[in-house]
């Protein structure tokens, strides 16, 4: 097979198959299809080819030809699609054509189209997100999570990091990428839906092998709860691992932001004033992220250089009430950061951190 040939197959394989000869439902699932960026095949009677049939990713019957279909091999993937929300033989319909979903337009119209645009994009197990949060200021949080992105990204896996502070300076600047082409949040502010996760991914900055969403120096301060909803999810589709560095402060969009996060990093410096500012911390993310870990960073400032007040890291989860994710080595290399190599107790740290989790084989590599 040559590559031309191949291309083509896979287009085939990612488009849906239609089949009605209903001309108003053929008009609207055209229109569906057309939003979702996808053209699809359209058959209107009983399936005659084993390629159109079985390898349709999703085929779209319209309920029409329900009857037709009755001795069609069995696949998923099914969605039969009606108007008549009173119909009630269309679940026995749906049942005799092996239907996985049925669909009532126009109600159904967004569920349809991105189940559409997944077939199109050709969508997997979403990736494993990763947030990070200080419990109080100046705790290294964006540090870890520059590194934690950063060794993933070396290990392979697709890597998306999303700065979700936007008072935080930035993290293409921590990573020393402010000068790198792509775009950065205020260009996402208005998105609302379905974001194309394809189109997201190569339109941000690529920077030790990971893509970047940060924020410029200008002077949008926040973007629209919608927008933060619709762009993580679209990085979630993409599949691998999302790092997420979140603001102290929980408002709307960091709300949309905790979310969609599978695990969470509390980052404390083993101090008792710490401690305290992290409880207030804490308290607020466990309201809507329930798995929370801490993760306990080298002290600094003038008690930790004369050793007072500090705990180990056992006791600081103890008084938080939360497990222990690990506890951060003071990495004394000079001029060490976040995007310089894995080497050193922190990017040791990031990379014994990815390997205890199952992350699975749904990352597509590279980026």
């Amino acid at each position: 097979m040559t590559e031309a040939t191949a291309c083509e197959t896979r287009s085939v394989r990612r488009a849906p198959l239609i089949v009605t000869e209903d001309v108003e439902l053929l008009d609207d699932l055209l229109r569906l299809c057309a939003a979702a960026g996808v053209r699809p095949e359209v058959g209107h009677g009983a399936p005659t080819g084993r390629d159109s049939w079985e390898a349709a990713p999703l085929v779209l019957v319209g309920d029409d030809a329900a009857g037709r279909l009755r001795g069609a091999a069995r696949r998923r993937g099914v969605v039969l699609v009606g108007r008549d929300q009173d119909d009630p033989g269309v679940w026995k319909r749906a049942v005799e054509i092996g239907a996985d979903h049925v669909l009532m337009l126009p109600d159904g119209e967004q569920w349809l189209m991105d189940r559409i645009a997944d077939v199109a994009e050709g969508v997997g197990r979403p990736a494993l997100t990763v947030g990070v949060i200080g419990g109080r200021g100046g705790a290294g949080a964006s540090t870890l999570a520059c590194a934690l992105a950063t060794a993933a990204a070396r290990a392979g896996r697709r890597t998306l990091l999303v700065d979700a502070d936007p008072l935080g300076g930035g993290l293409d600047v921590l990573l020393g990428g402010e000068a790198v082409d792509g775009l950065r949040w205020p260009a996402f502010a208005q998105s609302r839906g379905r974001v194309g996760s394809t189109a997201l991914e190569e339109s941000l900055p690529l920077l030790h092998d990971l893509r970047l969403l940060s924020w410029d120096r200008g002077e949008l301060a926040a973007v629209p709860p919608e927008a933060v909803r619709a762009v993580l999810a679209a990085g979630r589709r993409r599949g691998g691992v999302v790092v997420v560095d979140l603001p102290r402060r929980v408002d709307s969009g960091s709300v949309e932001a905790l979310a969609q996060l599978d695990l969470g990093l509390l980052v404390v410096p083993p101090e008792l004033r710490a401690v305290a500012a992290a409880r207030r911390v804490a308290g607020a993310v466990g309201m809507v992220l329930r798995d929370l870990r801490v993760v306990t960073a080298p002290a600094s400032g003038a008690g930790a250089a004369a050793g007072t007040g500090a705990l180990d890291g056992d006791e600081v989860a103890r008084l938080l009430g939360l497990p222990l994710a690990g506890e951060l080595p003071i990495d004394r290399r000079a001029g060490a950061g976040p995007g310089r190599g894995t080497g050193g107790p922190l990017g040791r740290f990031c990379t014994e951190f990815w390997e205890r989790l199952p992350l699975g084989s749904e990352e597509g590599g590279g980026s």
